[in-house]
């Protein structure tokens, strides 16, 4: 069992505890009478090029990445610097984020937030929704393309828009056939966790236009963020890079090439 496939796993059984504190018709409920959310892919698009900065205590591949974490204060440092979206980590097994995390950002921040999580249930959907997001995360390669498509039109139930990630020609496929308009293209293989900036490069071409393209993982420097966006990528979503340095609003500004 790979690493996506171990937290999927783990992912379904603790959705179900969820379920069972709350039911999704509950939810449902209380979600639509919070506020509209902001608009995401629209954001992104009108810079010259889209940054969502990435609220994000460690990750399974690197361990902790920053030490001490203050949600709020890493989110109101990327605002500051001109961050157009922040995301933040659900999942709190391996990547150490939860609900309280984007609960912080959002009361800190008047920014569009990605509700970054491994969404296996609709209950995450109208979750995201509450808590004030304007996008969700759907990944291919965590599930098959008929509940993804059932996801999809949940989150339009909801208002909210799908960052839909993909890593392969054939995920690429999918997107194409699911016509999702936000596409993420994650330069890091999640069952094995190795990476490369030419993964995006090399998917492109293939990308239907009129899809808002964003460029995730492994983006490290404003050499890397002008390569992308010369070869016609919208957005990039960045986290590791940013919060292993000690100044974050410099580190953005340094990366968006001031």
């Amino acid at each position: 069992m790979n690493i996506l496939e171990k937290i999927i796993s783990r992912k379904r059984l603790e959705i179900g505890n969820c379920r069972h504190e709350k039911l999704v018709g509950e939810l449902q409920n209380e979600a639509l009478r919070a506020p509209a959310p902001k608009p995401f892919a629209k954001t992104l698009r009108n810079a010259p090029m889209g940054l969502i900065a990435e609220v994000k205590h460690k990750s399974p591949s690197a361990g902790v990445i920053r030490d001490p974490f203050v949600p709020a204060e890493i989110a109101s440092a990327y605002a500051s610097a001109g961050a157009h979206a922040v995301s933040v980590l659900m999942d709190a097994e391996f990547f150490g984020g939860g609900e309280a995390h984007f609960r912080e950002v959002r009361a800190a921040v008047d920014l569009p937030m990605l509700y970054k999580e491994f969404v296996v249930d609709p209950w995450q959907i109208w979750h995201a929704r509450l808590l004030g997001a304007s996008a969700v995360l759907l990944i291919a390669a965590a599930l098959p393309e008929t509940l993804l498509s059932g996801l999809i039109q949940e989150a339009k139930l909801a208002g909210l828009e799908v960052l839909f990630e993909v890593h392969d020609a054939a995920e690429l496929e999918a997107a194409k056939r699911l016509e999702v308009e936000l596409i993420g293209i994650n330069n890091r293989n999640l069952k094995t966790f190795e990476t490369s900036l030419d993964q995006t490069l090399a998917l492109l071409p293939e990308v239907p236009d009129g899809v808002t393209l964003i460029s995730e993982s492994g983006i490290q420097s404003a050499d890397d963020v002008r390569k992308l966006q010369d070869a016609g990528v919208h957005g990039v979503l960045v986290g590791e890079h940013l919060l292993r340095q000690k100044d974050l609003a410099s580190a953005v500004k340094t990366l968006m090439g001031g």
